[in-house]
């Protein structure tokens, strides 16, 4: 039902334009913030890290601009299809590419921020080699479109189910690296009760991330690349890729003390870009733990 009904959105926007999109599009963020109350405390106390100083009616009311901006990432796909004159304007991208042309290969850290799926496409239209570890949900529906769309553009992807991946996948990734490729990862999202994790500050508040990437990292010795990608327009989208990090332990005993700091490190920069970027803050599952002084 729910694939009918984007399909004949995304038809429709092609013959009207993307205002028919949109007003569909706002009549169920509306609903999903007005009949998912708990999610919604999601959003609030997220932004209640993020602006201490404020009230709940001003949380309350981020959420609501939070939930109207994601149906921009929808849009982003419909636009990003269909102009031949979308731009892209790129803050260190050659950062990406010249460690690829190291020959290790590179590991970019995407986020719930922004529109991690033009950032894939566009690494390919680079000409990069690109494997993307994605979460795969039950009864996934638009995601399903969205992970074919991605294959049929030559984009390599590794579907990690929910109740954990398999030691073959982290084998994979790390020769995919060897050759010269790119792998993106989510930086910000555990898939599954299971997976290793890291603890974090963030904001003030504690928060677990996936230990994998910043492992991937050490093991492989390719430079992990932090990259975002924001609509500055209806046309225009500006990518963001930080300077590489290399993990590195001159001992086992090291090890996980590199991998914390590797994640603190994504962790600092994540919660920078949401001081940028407020209302693109698209990650709706419970991501801040407790507060702990």
């Amino acid at each position: 039902m729910i694939t009918l009904l984007y399909k004949s959105l995304l038809a429709l926007s092609r013959r009207t334009g993307a205002g028919a999109f949109l007003f569909f599009a706002w009549v169920i963020a509306t609903g999903y913030f007005l009949f998912f109350p708990t999610r919604v405390a999601v959003s609030v106390r997220f932004y209640r890290a993020l602006f201490p100083q404020r009230n709940r009616l001003y949380h309350l009311c981020c959420s609501w601009r939070q939930y109207h901006h994601f149906t921009s990432v929808y849009l982003d796909r419909f636009l990003f299809q269909s102009y031949e004159d979308t731009a892209l304007v790129s803050e260190g991208f050659n950062r990406l590419i010249d460690s690829v042309a190291k020959g290790k290969g590179a590991i970019v850290l995407m986020s719930h921020m922004g529109n991690w799926e033009v950032a894939a496409h566009w690494m390919k239209q680079k000409g990069m080699k690109v494997l993307l570890y994605v979460g795969r949900k039950y009864k996934e529906q638009i995601e399903g479109m969205q992970k074919e769309s991605l294959t049929r553009e030559g984009i390599r992807l590794i579907a990690v189910d929910q109740d954990g991946g398999s030691p073959f996948d982290l084998v994979e990734g790390i020769h995919f690296l060897e050759a010269g490729g790119v792998v993106s990862m989510t930086g910000d999202r555990l898939w599954s009760t299971e997976q290793r994790s890291v603890t974090v500050r963030f904001l003030g508040q504690v928060a677990l991330l996936p230990e994998s990437p910043h492992l991937f990292a050490l093991l492989s010795g390719a430079p992990i690349h932090i990259f975002f990608v924001f609509r500055d327009s209806r046309k225009q989208y500006r990518t963001i890729v930080l300077p590489p990090r290399y993990v590195v332990a001159a001992s086992r005993g090291e090890r996980q003390e590199a991998i914390r700091q590797s994640a603190q490190w994504y962790a600092d920069h994540l919660a920078e870009m949401a001081r940028q970027h407020p209302f693109e803050w698209y990650h709706f599952e419970p991501f801040i733990k407790q507060n702990e002084k």
